[in-house]
């Protein structure tokens, strides 16, 4: 197990584009990245571990798209590399099919965040200006009504997440839009 890596944003964001290709991964990536910073930073926990953990959870997924592929694929390509098995259990546990439970913290955390900030890009994309500072609360609320919008996106995880995280679903949507706001320009949004 190497800590050093663990913790350095640089090695993981190289991996996440060695592995991933798509612009538009490698954004979900990101902004699920600052959803998560954003909750380290306010439940007190280790930022760069938990930012890397959310850079990394799909790396896999490009190349290893299949339910039988990803995130295990992923799990072995870190555990190769150094990555610990807390690590990689975390990423594994975002994936319900996967039976890993959401036993910690930082496994909610990167559950509630990841469709959530899906969810809010595609809002954002919907809006005049194309930029997450014009989204609301209520326009990703509303939008979550409207089945045919972001048909991929499951809007039971992001519901069952700022359950799970003990958030009103208000107040977990509202911070995550703020997250993203900081890193608009990361974003491109």
């Amino acid at each position: 197990m190497n800590n050093d890596i663990m913790h350095d944003r640089n090695y993981c964001l190289a991996l996440l584009k060695e592995y991933t290709k798509t612009d538009s991964l490698i954004k979900h990536a990101l902004a699920v990245e600052a959803c998560v910073r954003a909750y380290a930073v306010k439940y007190g926990e280790d930022v760069e571990y938990w930012g890397n953990i959310a850079l990394l959870h799909d790396f896999d997924y490009e190349a290893f798209p299949t339910m039988e592929e990803h995130p295990y694929k992923g799990s072995d390509i870190l555990k190769e590399r150094g990555f610990s098995e807390d690590f990689c259990s975390a990423i594994l546990s975002h994936a319900g099919y996967t039976g890993i439970p959401r036993d910690t913290l930082l496994k909610k955390t990167l559950f509630a965040c990841d469709e959530l900030a899906g969810f809010i890009t595609a809002v954002t994309y919907v809006r005049p200006s194309r930029s997450v500072d014009d989204v609301e609360v209520k326009s990703v609320l509303k939008k979550m009504r409207d089945k045919a919008f972001a048909r991929a996106v499951n809007r039971d995880d992001i519901t069952s997440g700022a359950e799970i995280l003990g958030e009103p679903i208000e107040q977990h949507i509202g911070f995550c839009i703020e997250a993203m706001k900081k890193a608009k320009e990361m974003l491109g949004l």
